[in-house]
């Protein structure tokens, strides 16, 4: 393992993936060799095996080790404006000599904050100019927490963001593809049947995956109210990814999606590094005042 000032290691997972009591040990035994990254893996030596030296060294005291403090936390991308639901786990761990005091920034947006802009206030219809005739029904398992809603108020956080807030302005893929958009190419064949029903355009899509026609929800699919579905266009995906539209993928369709599928968010990549880094910052200005201080004091005494 390298020995980083900091390190930030995004691990792909759902809230059923690897922070499930299955993988406990396992998930454990990487954040302790990022607690202690000079203690490294003996020749031979299984990952047990070196799960167990790690525990007996991080319970023990020892003097010139380098050591990192490591946090660890499930997210959910649509909660920092990501217009995908696609959970994460992010381990982050800082050099245990830097005064940090990091924490996961918060949330930024929420399911509440939609539902309100949908079902109380409208304000979400109107700003998409979606006609009641082309609307979806309300879910009736949100019935109970708009109710809700409508007596509290506006919730304090942005709204979720929905694949209509991210693709919403781009015309319709076709076969030959658009000129002004890259990557904006229909891939025809979609079909829907069940437990392969798409991503509804008026919520955050399901997490896209690394695959093609055969994923196993329809995750790649957009599904309007009305039913019908279509594949998302390379561009769409990144979107959904919250890639620029300047950055083009190259490949077939299927291997495009392979490499957006095992992406992390940009947005939320963004958001965790510039906190670590504004961090990191405070951090040196601590320690410079720190250091200015102690030669102030030893000038003094002098």
């Amino acid at each position: 393992m390298p020995s980083p000032r900091t390190a930030t290691t995004p691990a792909p997972t759902t809230s059923s993936g690897c922070s499930r009591s299955a993988f406990a040990n396992y998930f454990q035994y990487i954040q302790l060799r990022l607690a202690h990254p000079d203690l490294v893996s003996r020749a031979g030596e299984t990952w047990v095996e070196h799960l167990h030296r790690l525990q007996s060294d991080h319970t023990s005291v020892r003097s010139g080790e380098l050591t990192c403090n490591v946090a660890a936390t499930l997210v959910n991308a649509a909660d920092y404006g990501v217009p995908q639901q696609r959970w994460r786990v992010f381990v982050v761990g800082f050099r245990s000599d830097l005064d940090a005091e990091w924490s996961f920034p918060s949330a930024t947006h929420s399911h509440d904050a939609l539902l309100y802009s949908q079902w109380v206030s409208g304000d979400y219809w109107d700003r998409h100019k979606v006609p009641k005739s082309k609307r979806d029904e309300m879910p009736t398992r949100a019935a109970n927490r708009v109710r809700s809603l409508k007596e509290t108020g506006k919730p304090s956080e942005k709204p979720w963001r929905t694949v209509r807030d991210a693709i919403g302005d781009l015309p319709e893929p076709k076969i030959g593809g658009h000129r002004k958009h890259l990557n904006h190419i229909l891939q025809p064949r979609a079909r829907a049947y069940p437990g392969h029903t798409g991503s509804p355009i008026d919520l955050p899509a399901k997490a896209l995956k690394a695959g093609g026609h055969g994923v196993p929800g329809g995750e790649n699919m957009l599904r309007r109210p009305d039913g019908s579905v279509r594949y998302f266009s390379i561009r769409e995906s990144a979107r959904l990814q919250t890639f620029p539209d300047r950055y083009e993928l190259h490949g077939a369709w299927g291997e495009a999606m392979r490499q957006l599928g095992n992406a992390v968010p940009v947005l939320l990549a963004q958001k965790v590094a510039g906190s670590v880094a504004e961090h990191i910052s405070i951090a040196d200005f601590r320690a410079a005042a720190k250091e200015r201080g102690n030669g102030a004091t030893k000038r003094a005494n002098a």
